[in-house]
């Protein structure tokens, strides 16, 4: 009888160990994994399993029918945003707000969080900190309000200080100009959210280590040199993440409700973002496959910005999300 070769399975110990150190660290971990659970679920069942609803893009979709029921049209839908006028406008002043909200937002929250850094009364401090933070527990329809009423016409106290002044000579229609509109969103969100981003600047600030500015005061360096050699460079990190993750909100225009609310026909131009372009035609005009392809477009783009963010990041030796 031929003998039967015996095929030895070889089995790389260091492959089977690590093997074991990751199921026996998910055991130890097992409380913080069910905690997580309804997350998981939550997300996997709001943002991944609505994405059939993508097929909707590559059709003439019409309701009351099954979307297996719809007359597919390619890419039609993507075809027409492209060549539209109105949707290049669109992405214009989303990312002309986008950026002057991101600029703004980090300038504003980085530099107060220095200068709080810097005042040694815990009570002026707390005060100044509790203040700055408050607005972003107001709703943006009474931020809007707020706005509103600030740049009125009529009492609205942003023209009558400036008459006072004499700036001006008669009250400015800040919302009724366009060239007005994208200072005022990014100034809004500044406004709204500077105290909120603060706290994670100073944060990041108390874990510093001490004995770096003691140190630095032993060489010599004055406040402004400590700001500049010891604290920015120790949260730069903190900087470098957040940056990267804001960037990949950049199309979301600093926001949809600021420019929902302040927009009007006069400021149609300048205030119309992806968001209010997919509301206009997706629940307003009926086209529900231009909306969606809209909607389809910023995703991916996003998406795109995150990831070329992140590589850029780990190519200048920086913090990174992945």
């Amino acid at each position: 009888m031929p003998q039967q070769t015996v095929h030895k399975v070889e089995v790389n110990p260091q492959s089977v160990r690590r093997t074991n150190t990751y199921w026996s660290r998910m055991i130890r971990q097992r409380q913080l994994i069910l905690m997580s659970l309804p997350m998981v679920l939550y997300v996997f069942l709001f943002a991944y399993v609505p994405i059939w609803g993508w097929m909707m893009a590559f059709q003439q979709f019409k309701p009351g029918f099954s979307i297996f029921e719809q007359t597919w049209v390619g890419f039609d839908q993507f075809s027409f945003l492209f060549t539209d006028d109105s949707f290049i406008r669109v992405i214009r002043n989303t990312i002309a707000m986008s950026v002057i909200s991101l600029v703004l937002g980090f300038v504003t929250a980085v530099g107060l969080a220095l200068l709080l850094n810097e005042i040694k009364q815990t009570g002026i401090k707390r005060f100044i900190q509790t203040i700055s933070y408050l607005p972003h527990f107001l709703s943006w329809v009474i931020v809007t309000g707020l706005v509103s009423m600030a740049l009125s016409t009529d009492g609205g106290i942003i023209n009558d200080v400036l008459m006072k002044l004499h700036i001006i000579n008669e009250p400015i229609l800040w919302l009724g100009e366009g060239k007005y509109f994208w200072g005022i969103v990014g100034l809004s969100n500044v406004w709204k959210e500077v105290g909120w981003n603060t706290i994670i600047y100073l944060a990041a600030i108390t874990s510093i280590d001490p004995s770096q500015y003691e140190a630095a005061e032993v060489d010599g360096a004055g406040r402004f040199r400590k700001i500049w050699n010891v604290t920015l460079p120790g949260i730069r990190p903190v900087i470098v993440i957040l940056l990267i993750m804001n960037v990949g909100w950049i199309l979301n225009g600093g926001g949809f409700e600021i420019q929902y609310f302040l927009g009007n026909g006069q400021v149609l131009d300048w205030s119309e973002t992806i968001d209010i372009f997919v509301l206009k035609y997706g629940l307003k005009i009926g086209n529900y496959s231009l909306g969606v392809a809209a909607g389809i477009f910023k995703t991916l783009v996003s998406i795109v910005l995150l990831y070329c963010a992140n590589i850029i990041a780990k190519r200048l030796g920086e913090e990174r999300i992945i």
